[in-house]
């Protein structure tokens, strides 16, 4: 089931999740691996619920992809409010992508 970006209001922004929009296509390997991996620092670290994390498929939602400016996929990106404020191209482990959540993990 693939989940789609609601706008973020203004009012709920300073208190709202950050995203965690996981950019993936389903007939992936380096995906399945990610998505994995992702659950594995999330489970590790007790971050389940630090993140709204939306997964967007390029054959299902292909106008976001391009919005994104997703070139490759896997792709995470990190949103916060309105604005992207991180974004890893193709992780290659768990490390990294502890790595690249760590501003935002407890």
């Amino acid at each position: 089931m693939t989940e789609t970006l609601a706008p973020t209001t203004e009012r709920s922004a300073p208190t709202a999740k950050p995203r965690l929009v996981f950019f993936y296509s389903g007939s992936s390997g380096a995906c399945r691996r990610v998505e994995g991996f992702l659950a594995q620092v999330l489970q590790r670290r007790g971050n389940h619920d630090t993140f709204r994390i939306d997964r967007i498929d390029e054959n299902e939602r292909p106008d976001l992809h391009e919005r994104f400016r997703i070139d490759e996929v896997p792709t995470l990106v990190v949103v916060v409010g309105r604005q992207v404020k991180a974004r890893l191209v193709a992780p290659r482990g768990a490390v990294a992508i502890e790595r690249f959540l760590g501003p935002w993990l407890r």
